[in-house]
């Protein structure tokens, strides 16, 4: 599915000249009150996505407007099934497959490329990404700012559906995150978490097979416990800088000291490009924590695009 949103500024009503998207991608666009602001929901039927779809989107914010990106709950990534879906055969069937494009076929993929003029800014502020047991998902997105203008970019996985007792159960999950200001690389933010080279049944013979050898490799779920989500916040420019100053302060009064058990909470924050940006990493025992957090530190938003604006992320 491909989608395309452009909007610009109209007296002080932001208007789209481009809302278009197509199968499994929907775009829907509320009424907003708030002067110069826009609110688009990224969505796909049937509430998820499975192994082969593939989405890509297109965003140009015009001069001196605030576009908020938002989703209507988290992003469910179905499970990779066997079998050779239509969609998979359309985008291989000019190549020849090879055992290992087989196994990408399955994949699920989305894009986002994104332009955002001078005195704009774009808040990115999704649920999180939700990958089923066995799903495989790739996600790039990139971002092209003018140099005075504005980027909140919230990027965040959790460990599954745990009422189905899904913890980190997933193949693949590979998220890269990009951010130019006039042409030059600020940010790369890349994660992988990956679980397809993980066999159970083959390290398991292996240590029967030599006591001697060392233990079978670690799962994801091994490494990231006790942990249930994982997010990076990036934000740049100048309608970011309350948000930043306030985050600076809090980061300060942190006391770091060995535990005995883990925190149910954990960020830091990273200035970027010389202290022109910052990006926060943030894990939680539970994704509610997570939210309830980032919801309580970005309510600095509501100065920016409007109180009822801003309450429509974090629901």
């Amino acid at each position: 599915g491909t989608g395309h949103i452009t909007c610009d500024l109209h007296s002080s009503t932001v208007v789209f000249s481009k809302l278009s998207s197509s199968y499994p991608l929907k775009l829907l666009s509320p009424r907003v009150a708030e002067h110069g602001v826009a609110i688009v929901y990224v969505m796909s039927y049937g509430g998820g996505l499975v192994g082969g779809d593939c989405m890509q989107l297109v965003v140009e914010v015009g001069k001196e407007c605030k576009l908020l990106l938002l989703s209507q709950g988290s992003t469910k990534v179905f499970k990779t099934r066997a079998g050779n879906r239509a969609s998979t055969r359309f985008r291989t069937s000019s190549s020849q497959p090879t055992p290992g494009s087989l196994s990408l076929q399955a994949v699920t993929t989305q894009s986002m490329e994104v332009t955002i003029a001078p005195d704009s800014a774009l808040f990115l502020l999704p649920d999180p990404v939700t990958c089923f047991r066995s799903a495989s998902y790739t996600q790039v997105q990139t971002f092209h700012l003018a140099g005075s203008a504005s980027i909140v970019l919230l990027d965040w996985v959790t460990s599954g559906r745990r009422s189905m007792d899904e913890d980190w159960d997933f193949l693949r999950y590979y998220s890269v995150n990009e951010v130019f200001v006039e042409g030059r690389r600020v940010a790369r933010d890349v994660l992988l978490l990956d679980n397809s080279s993980y066999d159970t049944q083959t390290a398991s013979e292996s240590c029967l097979a030599n006591p001697t050898t060392r233990s079978p490799p670690r799962t994801l779920k091994d490494r990231l416990a006790p942990y249930s989500c994982y997010a990076m916040l990036l934000l740049y420019g100048p309608q970011t800088h309350g948000i930043v100053t306030d985050l600076q302060a809090k980061y300060r009064t942190i006391s770091i000291f060995k535990r005995a058990t883990p925190e149910r909470f954990l960020w830091s924050l990273t200035p970027v490009d010389d202290g022109k940006g910052t990006v926060i990493r943030a894990a939680g025992v539970d994704t509610e924590d997570v939210k309830n957090w980032f919801k309580e530190v970005l309510r600095g938003l509501e100065a920016v695009v409007g109180i009822n604006e801003y309450r429509k992320a974090f629901l």
